[in-house]
């Protein structure tokens, strides 16, 4: 293996329509508790009880703190690599488990997040549609998305693969 072999890539959803439908719930959350619990003017005909409102407060706003603290981050070195989707998925993938890695386009998987069930196994992004395919030598398959692909492509042109 080359000890030279280092990236390190770090992404998060940047795209501006995903912020405008997070900050429309909010702000419309914000208008829901001031007029359902300040003003005592619930909005309706048949206003929602106030564990419906603060459930729905609570529930916009963590959405929005879990897209704010969301990344995916993708290192490869010597050892191998690591995917960290913060906070829901921390692997590492030793080179001497994977059978193959390609650069490939994988399209529209169904939206960004993590994707189950692709023809590429279980996919990892936040954006875009190129990413590292990696198939394991336990049969498992798996995408990394990256916003780096020619960088990617030039460090996986270092690794050597054992088959």
């Amino acid at each position: 293996m080359n000890t030279a072999i280092n990236f390190k890539e770090r992404q998060r959803f940047t795209q501006w329509w995903i912020w405008v439908i997070l900050i429309g719930f909010d702000v419309f959350a914000v208008y829901l508790l001031y007029s359902h619990f300040v003003i005592d003017k619930p909005i309706g005909d048949h206003p929602l009880p106030s564990w419906s409102v603060l459930l729905y407060v609570v529930f916009t706003f963590a959405l929005f703190t879990l897209f704010v603290t969301m990344q995916l981050e993708t290192t490869i070195n010597r050892s191998g690599i690591y995917i960290n989707f913060f906070p829901l998925v921390s692997k590492h993938i030793p080179w001497e488990s994977i059978a193959s890695a390609e650069m490939v386009n994988y399209g529209f998987v169904g939206g960004w997040g993590i994707r189950l069930g692709t023809k590429y196994g279980t996919v990892y992004n936040v954006k875009g549609n190129l990413g590292l395919a990696l198939r394991l030598k336990n049969g498992k398959k798996l995408c990394i998305g990256t916003q780096k692909s020619e960088e990617l492509k030039r460090v996986l042109g270092k690794a050597t693969i054992n088959k």
